[in-house]
């Protein structure tokens, strides 16, 4: 993958010691030699802990800024000389969303919407901002702000002349591993003996920490601004998961929690007449592209739909995926 993108140039990563975010920070630190490396995060304590797994002899680099992307003026102050952002800030747990609106509000629109103020404002080259399957169709107050953010950046992208900062969004399934996730929860749990389900017919997407990482990286380098990037990825039947975490597990079947689904989409039938496949990924264009468009247009009435994948999990390959664990 080209360097040029990061090579030399300072990056700012929001919401960068979350699980992703430290995956990426390892990623690019290996991989290409910015000039500077950013992690901004209201979290003090877990920038004490990234400190201590990225010490500053080995990497010189990596800058730690606290700030909230809530806060405009600090937010402004850390985007100063900044070349590219990966927007990874977010609160993300659908219960916590249902009973606090507001909060998820405020972080999730609201701290976007300064993020592209800024960004224009300093004239930063690209911005990647990171979304959710949960933004298609929501069903949840945290996914009915994923879309309003990936809105306002695709937006963003649109209608300028001359010199612009490039918007493009980056929409995952379930990172398996991340912090929230229900890998790590069903790890934990089954020392009691026992599972929750809230639904055995449940699917979900699911991503790697390295492969969303890699697929952000990917976006950086090929983005024309405007672009949805969605990876294709398997599929897997959450019972399933709870089963290969947790083999000698009872299961005890509750019912869906305020904003769950069954199922999870990561193109709806209204996206997929402006989407193009291409081998690992589809990419859904805005309304005027001013990139190469050399894919292949899905049908007409196209979904990409967790219960109905032609790629699946089985549990031994998600075993493998997340030994650690197991």
């Amino acid at each position: 993958m080209s360097g040029a993108v990061l090579d030399g140039k300072t990056v700012l990563l929001t919401g960068g010691t979350g699980s992703l975010g430290q995956c990426l920070v390892e990623r690019i630190l290996s991989r290409y030699r910015p000039g500077a490396l950013v992690v901004f995060s209201r979290d003090e304590h877990k920038q004490w802990e990234m400190r201590r797994a990225f010490p500053p002899d080995k990497c010189p680099s990596l800058v730690f800024v606290i700030g909230d992307i809530r806060d405009a003026e600090a937010l402004d102050r850390a985007l100063a000389g900044v070349d590219v952002v990966v927007h990874a800030a977010a609160l993300k747990h659908v219960p916590t969303g249902e009973v606090q609106p507001l909060e998820f509000i405020k972080t999730n629109i609201l701290g976007a919407a300064n993020l592209i103020a800024s960004a224009r404002a300093h004239g930063i080259d690209r911005v990647v901002a990171l979304s959710t399957d949960k933004a298609v169709s929501p069903t949840s107050l945290y996914g009915a702000t994923k879309m309003c953010a990936d809105r306002l950046f695709i937006s963003a992208s649109e209608g300028l002349n001359g010199r612009r900062t490039r918007f493009s969004v980056v929409r995952l399934g379930n990172v398996i591993g991340s912090r929230g996730s229900v890998v790590p929860y069903f790890a934990r749990s089954h020392r009691s003996g026992a599972l929750t389900i809230t639904d055995p017919r449940m699917t979900r997407f699911w991503v790697t920490l390295s492969q969303a990482a890699d697929l952000v990286l990917s976006c950086l380098v090929e983005m024309r601004g405007g672009e949805i990037m969605v990876p294709k990825l398997p599929s897997m039947r959450v019972v399933d998961v709870a089963r290969a975490l947790a083999p000698d597990s009872a299961l005890e079947i509750t019912t869906m929690r305020r904003g769950e689904r069954l199922h999870e989409v990561l193109i709806s039938a209204e996206e997929a007449c402006r989407a193009q496949e291409y081998a690992d990924r589809f990419v859904i264009l805005p309304s005027s592209y001013p990139g190469e468009i050399n894919g292949r247009p899905c049908s007409e009435g196209f979904q990409y739909r967790s219960d109905c994948n032609d790629r699946w999990l089985s549990i031994e390959e998600l075993q493998t995926l997340v030994g650690e664990f197991v």
